[in-house]
């Protein structure tokens, strides 16, 4: 069987990418379509396979500036030709579903988000961009959004990662979506020995949805120490807290570090909304407790009263009360076994197991 992979953009490792290695292992034959390539930033297991890329590669400065040239994407799909193939995976959450597959062949599409700056945080994108950006967004997100509609009739059958994507789904395209979790790299975590410490954690990239204000404030207000780990901080935020010491910002760090700070932390402060998230999913795989909002993929992930516990508004003062309460109940969270049972659902070898009883059905729904 021939197999075609149509991935959005490869220019970074994150849960997207994982997923898609995932994908290799199952089809070792598969070819890579993607827009945009970056050797440099990506695994060794992607490098290796046979990768085609859009006319998008080839435009200016397109590796780093690839989102700016995403209303070109739907019409650069139509330079692949994927006539050849006998099952085409496309994996979304940039322009990938819309290509033309063979009449006979079975398009699956694994949608991570149907594309978010078109839809639910199109107003949160439209604020943050400058006003070129925005008297163009204007201009082009209508017919996008017409493309991303009608390119959804070209798809078998769709697969997400919870059942909060599913329902977004539902609601854009009319159509089902089956969930199937995963993959996270859980597996590294289980022999590191937990050793908390006196310290909270938020890790991840600092932007807007993922509200890293609330835990800092939080923090702050209660005289909590936190460590903020992920780029995107700022000089501006790293000067303010510097001098009261309850504050650190790492930056970005490695796989080790990561791993180091899950163990060490008394929890993982989580305020933001993802459509699933694979950061408290690792953590609970440290042994580390996660303190989430109620609220997207975490109500998934996180088992309440077992691995963690949530917060119902997202404000620092509801999440100071979450705090106070972990910290009645702490004791509570030390089975390790309990975080290990949990997560398995989440692992590669479960996701490949969905994965290939759902293609197995080659249904269209």
């Amino acid at each position: 069987m021939k197999v075609a992979i149509i991935h959005y953009w490869l220019v970074n490792m994150r849960g997207g990418e994982k997923m898609l290695e995932a994908l290799l292992e199952m089809f070792p034959q598969a070819d890579v379509y993607t827009h945009v390539y970056n050797p440099k930033a990506v695994s060794a297991l992607i490098k290796n396979r046979r990768v085609i890329t859009s006319r998008i590669n080839r435009l200016p400065f397109a590796k780093k500036l690839y989102q700016f040239y995403m209303p070109l994407m739907p019409n650069a799909l139509m330079d692949f030709n994927l006539q050849q193939y006998d099952l085409v995976i496309s994996s979304e959450a940039g322009p990938a579903k819309g290509v033309v597959a063979n009449p006979n062949a079975y398009h699956l599409c694994y949608c991570h988000s149907p594309m978010r700056y078109l839809w639910d945080m199109y107003h949160e994108y439209f604020r943050g961009s400058n006003p070129f950006v925005r008297f163009f967004m204007k201009r082009l997100i209508p017919s996008l959004r017409l493309w991303d509609i009608s390119s959804a009739n070209l798809v078998d059958r769709f697969v997400t990662n919870s059942h909060y994507v599913a329902k977004r789904i539902c609601r854009i395209y009319n159509r089902e979506a089956e969930v199937v979790y995963g993959p996270a790299p859980i597996e590294r975590f289980f022999a590191i020995e937990r050793k908390p410490s006196d310290y909270y954690l938020f890790f991840g990239q600092i932007t807007g949805y993922k509200r890293a204000d609330i835990a800092i404030e939080a923090c702050v207000k209660s005289g909590r120490k936190l460590i903020i780990a992920g780029a995107g901080a700022g000089k501006k935020n790293t000067k303010k807290y510097k001098k009261n010491g309850l504050i650190r910002f790492t930056g970005r760090v490695s796989d080790d570090e990561a791993a180091a700070l899950f163990t060490g932390a008394r929890a993982l402060l989580y305020p933001g909304i993802e459509d699933l998230g694979l950061v408290p999913i690792e953590a609970q795989a440290a042994g580390c407790p996660v303190i989430a909002f109620r609220e997207g993929g975490a109500v998934e992930t996180v088992n309440e009263n077992v691995t963690g516990i949530f917060f119902d508004e997202q404000t620092p003062e509801s999440l100071i009360k979450a705090i106070d309460r972990f910290e009645q109940i702490e004791v509570t969270f030390r089975e390790r076994r309990l975080f290990y049972d949990h997560v398995q659902q989440f692992s590669q070898s479960a996701f490949i197991e969905r994965m290939r009883r759902v293609l197995e059905e080659k249904r269209r729904i």
